[in-house]
């Protein structure tokens, strides 16, 4: 069975126990506004709620899978009379809260097709997923440091499990860029493939996948997931406490206006 749902930011299809979830604002490189925030939060209660789903596929459309967020919500937030730390309390901090709770929380396998360069929230939310397939063009990078902030969506604590303590502090703090081939090499990446055949290969494998036994594959998941959730839960909560000091702070203001200066001489 197939279907389509429309959406202004997302793209969403179910075909062959598949839904795939495409993120779909490649103009601005699928930078997370509010909209594409609420939009995949949307597609991923489709996707669990729907019994025709056995296997979900998030990747990006265009040559980006994601650049983070998109640096302009704010701007757009302070038109409408917000201060920095409403911004923050009301818009920001929910946002980032929802997604990796439904993340946390989804009762069914995820897979990331990161088919192009992944930056801030676009890598950190990989740690939530199960598999991730990379196209040979893509990069991770989470560059917090020099924007005056900390890890999210529980990267603090997911990064460090999967790539080992050193690497996790070189990605997350130091801003180290891993190409493809780096990020499978310390486990980030399950597996990496030429773009050209990307999608086609993610597609073979997800619908080889989801004519496995669903409720095992489901049960199997939850066993994974429910020794983790509540800790979770928790970094999740700290980082964004954590984020809250440190989004208003003199670097960070510093390091956004630097971020505009730059792109408007672009």
């Amino acid at each position: 069975m197939a279907g389509k749902k429309p959406s202004k930011c997302v793209l969403y299809e179910v075909e062959y126990g598949v839904a795939t979830i495409t993120l779909n604002r490649p103009r601005v490189k699928n930078a997370f506004s509010k909209e594409l925030w609420i939009d995949l939060i949307l597609a991923l209660r489709s996707a669990s709620s729907d019994q025709n789903v056995v296997i979900v596929v998030i990747t990006g459309a265009g040559e980006y899978f994601s650049s983070g967020k998109d640096l302009n919500n704010f701007r757009r937030a302070k038109e409408m009379g917000m201060t920095k730390n409403e911004y923050q309390r009301f818009e920001n901090q929910p946002l980032i809260k929802a997604i990796s709770d439904a993340l946390i929380n989804f009762p069914k396998h995820i897979i990331a097709a990161v088919n192009g360069p992944a930056i801030g929230i676009g890598t950190t939310m990989l740690g939530l997923v199960d598999v991730v397939y990379a196209s040979d063009t893509a990069t991770f990078r989470t560059p917090f440091s020099s924007l005056g902030l900390t890890a999210e969506a529980c990267s603090s604590y997911t990064f460090p499990k999967i790539m080992g303590y050193s690497k996790a502090h070189e990605v997350l703090y130091f801003g180290r860029k891993l190409t493809a081939s780096e990020a499978k090499e310390c486990g980030f990446v399950s597996e990496v493939f030429p773009l050209d055949t990307f999608q086609r290969e993610v597609q073979m494998r997800a619908r080889k996948f989801a004519v496995l036994p669903p409720r095992t594959l489901h049960a199997a998941r939850a066993l994974c997931r429910e020794a983790e959730r509540q800790k979770l839960m928790e970094v999740n909560q700290q980082e964004l406490d954590l984020l809250a000091q440190r989004a208003d702070n003199d670097e960070n203001k510093k390091a956004i206006s630097d971020f505009f200066v730059r792109k408007s001489k672009m």
